[in-house]
């Protein structure tokens, strides 16, 4: 975290411009010399020192880079720059919630799903369903988000007006966002499960438990089964911390009232604050994602428990 913390603080720094320009953020004028640069309304300096010195901006790198540990430490990442009379913190908990419940349906419908399709598939190779299975994860893998959901918008809502296009009112609003954003993780992890499963079905020891006279649910279930999501859990921290940090298009499209469409503004508007207190909140559920992954690992495999105890 403090390596991520730096980080932050570096690049952000190093990025031009300032949070106090004074006009639109696009736009072009002439000036002499026949080159053009972005416009803005006249500000007199004095107004720009003000501000710098109100948000602290006008110390040395070195007195911000503490200020902003003390920040992160006690989770108090002060005002916004460019959201006038707003609290980073108020920002954070008005908006986070709306992505991480996106982010959390759209995982669980593509695990729910990923798992049955891959064991189901593995169990039935080279069969039709295997096939289907297979075109299905290769099609999650080729289409991007922003191609899936304009298709889904245009034959689900206008066509067929089933579902909202846009929103975050109720449980119909939130089929849409979770399923366009959940079949990337579902097409990944039914390629693992099904690896895994056919791996695991040629072990020895499934071998010798069907020899013995195991039911085959058994072998399946117990034996072959838990092995196989191993390669899954391990997969399942890093896409559900991709899924938390990459569902900014996803919120777009479907004007999500999440932290995303805020995170895209304030680095446009150099909103130094609220750029860094979000990428602090996501690296920080991204090495809790991965810390619950460990521990499912123990619980999954026996030896990584052993392991541990020799240790």
């Amino acid at each position: 975290m403090l390596a991520v913390v730096t980080m932050i603080f570096v690049l952000t720094r190093a990025i031009e411009g300032s949070p106090f320009r004074h006009g639109p953020l696009l736009g072009l004028t002439a000036v002499e010399g026949g080159h053009w640069v972005k416009y803005g309304d006249y500000q007199p300096p004095a107004i720009r020192e003000n501000l710098e010195e109100r948000y602290q901006l006008d110390l040395p790198w070195y007195e911000q880079y503490l200020n902003f540990l003390e920040g992160v430490a006690t989770f108090n990442y002060g005002s916004s720059l460019s959201f006038r009379n707003m609290q980073v913190n108020d920002i954070i908990k008005e908006q986070a919630p709306r992505s991480m419940e996106l982010g959390l349906l759209a995982f669980t419908w593509a695990v729910l799903l990923a798992v049955p399709l891959g064991v189901f598939s593995a169990l039935r190779q080279n069969s039709p369903l295997d096939y289907a299975v297979r075109l299905l994860s290769n099609a999650g893998f080729a289409l991007p988000s922003f191609l899936v959901a304009t298709f889904l918008v245009h034959v689900v809502s206008l066509q067929l007006g089933w579902l909202p296009t846009n929103g975050w009112d109720g449980w119909r609003y939130k089929i849409l966002p979770a399923l366009t954003l959940g079949l990337l993780p579902m097409a990944y992890l039914t390629r693992l499960v099904r690896g895994a499963m056919l791996e695991t079905l040629a072990e020895d020891y499934v071998r010798a438990a069907r020899a013995k006279g195991l039911r085959y649910r058994r072998v399946v279930g117990v034996h072959a089964l838990r092995n196989s999501l191993i390669p899954a859990v391990t997969a399942a921290g890093p896409l559900l911390g991709a899924m938390l940090t990459g569902s900014f298009i996803v919120e777009l499209i479907y004007s999500v009232p999440g932290i995303g469409r805020y995170y895209i503004a304030s680095v446009v508007g150099r909103d130094y604050t609220v750029v860094l207190a979000i990428t602090v909140l996501l690296a920080l559920l991204i090495v809790l994602v991965n810390l619950v992954v460990d521990l499912l690992h123990a619980l999954l495999d026996p030896r990584i428990r052993t392991a541990a105890t020799l240790a």
